[in-house]
């Protein structure tokens, strides 16, 4: 039985920075690519950054130079690294399988909060 636990979020003023971190159990880490979405009230879900097992890492481009998804095997958690925090950031964040398509089932995410 896989579990994914978020945590980490809160609430920071702008240009500022959090680490979120996502543990996986119940199943095999290494072998998997992971990513991190959001999801802001009225909006659907979307994917920020990934990193596959072999450490390439994707980001979209609202995030790109401000975000940095990293990953330890051996502990069988995600991190995301967040700076330059914007309100647009604002959201839930949620760990899972970078996949529209094969994605376990949804953890209770973390949220970000983000003033001006």
């Amino acid at each position: 039985q896989v579990q994914l636990v978020e945590s980490g979020g809160g609430l920071v003023q702008a240009g500022g920075s959090l680490r979120l971190s996502c543990v996986v159990s119940g199943t095999i880490f290494s072998i998997n690519a992971m990513g991190w979405y959001r999801q802001a009230p009225g909006k659907q879900r979307e994917l920020v950054a990934s990193i596959t097992r072999g450490g390439d890492t994707n980001y979209a481009d609202s995030v790109k130079g401000r975000f940095t998804i990293s990953r330890d095997n051996a502990k069988k958690t995600v991190y995301l690294q967040m700076s330059s925090l914007k309100p647009e950031d604002t959201a839930v964040y949620y760990c899972n399988f970078p996949s529209s398509t094969w994605v376990l089932d949804w953890g209770k995410g973390t949220q970000v909060t983000v003033s001006s």
